[in-house]
């Protein structure tokens, strides 16, 4: 494992984890350092999100775990992806936040064939929703909420097996989601993840706006550099639903 970006010295500590940029959520941990939680960030996967070990998380929310009173995961689109399967796993988890978030577990993003899983426990492929590679844009540049869409159509009969046990998590989870995600459907996802919750008592928290994107900007961070990618929204209505999300994230951090 990289060395971890650390910073603040709060009694909550917080793993940051990025979507596929992969990048290093510096800024997002400094935001929340000024807001009294300990925030660690690293790059969490190799090449691309193929296959990586759920026990690779295992010394990051350890090493947090030991010097913070609370233990809160926050992670972005496939990042959420990975926050939603380790709150599962962690009894220890106080709380999960996923922004941009899936209910399912997705195929490795690689080009490689056979489709593979993103995820693995002990050794083993987590199930996972294969890529339908029938998929045709019908933009420039190509919206991928309608790949994603279309796959869970094709592989209807996949998506029960690779829904991410939501039900294990004990903690809190606080789900956040853009009504114009071009990305994937995240509100669909998260819709789906507080229903599920809801059903079993647990204590879940849905938050959205129907303008923002994909990448939710957190008071205090200035927008996201350019991408090839087209994720929805606008900087104003993605730092309003940052907005609307903060006093919750707040009171989370809070305890």
């Amino acid at each position: 494992m990289p060395d971890p970006y650390v910073v603040g010295d709060g009694p909550t500590g917080v793993l940051v984890l990025s979507g596929s940029s992969g990048r290093v959520e510096e800024q997002r941990c400094r935001v929340l350092a000024e807001a009294g939680a300990t925030a660690a960030s690293y790059r969490w996967f190799g090449e691309t999100v193929d296959r990586v070990p759920l026990e690779s998380f295992d010394e990051p929310l350890s090493t947090l775990h030991e010097r913070c009173d609370r233990l809160v995961v926050l992670g972005t689109s496939r990042g959420a992806e990975a926050a939603l399967l380790l709150g599962a796993r962690h009894v220890e988890v106080d709380a999960v936040v996923a922004v941009s978030p899936s209910d399912v577990a997705w195929a490795a993003l690689s080009q490689e064939r056979p489709q593979r899983s993103s995820w693995t426990s002990a050794g083993e492929p987590l199930p996972f929703v294969p890529y339908d590679d029938g998929w045709e844009p019908d933009t420039d540049p190509p919206e991928y909420v309608g790949m994603y869409e279309q796959s869970l159509e094709t592989y209807a009969d996949r998506v029960p097996a690779a829904r991410i046990p939501v039900e294990r998590i004990a903690g809190e989870v606080l789900l956040v989601a853009g009504g114009d995600d071009r990305l994937w459907p995240s509100c669909d996802f998260a819709e789906r993840i507080a229903e599920r919750r809801s059903a079993s008592g647990l204590r879940t928290e849905l938050l959205t706006h129907p303008r923002a994107g994909h990448r939710v900007l957190l008071p205090g961070e200035a927008p996201h550099p350019p991408s090839h990618l087209v994720h929805g929204g606008s900087p104003e209505a993605d730092a309003a639903l940052g907005a609307l999300v903060w006093p919750h994230l707040e009171a989370l951090l809070a305890g």
